[in-house]
């Protein structure tokens, strides 16, 4: 008789007590979740964006190293005993060496008013001002590309950089938001899966945030897109072979797979990876 092919079956007990993919929260409330899931206990993390460290409220003393820097640290910000600060370290170049992080943590300003030529121009005033002192502290961007642009411009260069860094299969925590830019929709978390996955990094896993309360806007006369309720952790891994969940339609013969990474099965058949 041939040999009969053993089922396999899902060991331990039945829970509900997971890590999901969606929640109703604030940032500080998901992070910790993120790190229990994909970096384990005692990695070396690069906070390059560290803001005010709101990220790091809810994480455990003592499970990681953590070196935190920005480009303008706010003067007299104190952190856990765990985390280590620097200020005047820019995310698109770090002073780490090649391959030598364990995870990479990056949250760049995400609206494109906070990359203004001049400060009157610059978002995040009046009851907005929140923003600008949790990103920016009101400083102003007088090179390179403008709007939107600006913002993707920030994250391939510091995506790059956190690129060179990490270690082989190191984890790329990376938040962003998507927005509305000249009346246009801009997908910020597909541009940057796009533009990472060219660099060789996997997109791992991805987390939606939703705000608890409903964001408003002034002197509205007509509603052209959907108000922005949420945003995203994406969590890249940086991995030896190329693992990518982008599809290009642009190819030469209409009969060719569009599926890139087809490969074939044993008796000829295609099978997806």
């Amino acid at each position: 008789m041939g040999r009969t092919k053993s089922r396999r079956v899902a060991g331990g007990k039945p829970t509900t007590d997971l890590v999901f993919s969606a929640y109703t929260a604030d940032n500080a409330a998901v992070f910790p979740k993120i790190l229990d899931l994909h970096v384990p206990i005692g990695a070396h993390i690069a906070d390059v964006t560290y803001g005010k460290g709101v990220f790091w409220k809810s994480v455990p003393d003592g499970r990681y190293t953590v070196s935190g820097s920005d480009i303008s640290l706010k003067k007299g910000l104190k952190a856990p005993g765990f985390i280590t600060l620097k200020t005047g370290v820019d995310c698109r170049k770090l002073p780490y060496s090649d391959e030598s992080i364990d995870c990479v943590v990056l949250d760049p300003p995400y609206m494109e008013g906070l990359y203004r030529s001049s400060k009157r121009n610059l978002a995040g005033d009046g009851s907005h001002s929140a923003f600008r002192v949790h990103y920016s502290n009101g400083q102003v961007t007088t090179d390179g590309p403008k709007w939107h642009d600006a913002v993707v411009d920030v994250y391939m260069r510091a995506g790059r950089e956190a690129y060179r860094c990490l270690r082989e299969n190191g984890i790329l925590i990376v938040k962003c938001q998507d927005e509305v830019s000249a009346n246009k929709q801009r997908l910020t978390h597909v541009e940057i899966i796009t533009g990472y996955e060219s660099l060789g990094l996997y997109t791992k896993d991805l987390f939606v945030v939703v705000r608890k309360n409903k964001a408003g806007v002034s002197r509205l006369l007509k509603q052209e897109h959907a108000r922005k309720m949420h945003s995203y952790f994406v969590i890249f891994q940086k991995r030896k072979v190329k693992i990518s969940s982008v599809i290009s339609l642009a190819v030469a013969n209409a009969e060719k797979p569009i599926a890139r990474s087809q490969k074939k099965g044993k008796k000829g058949a295609r099978v997806n990876d």
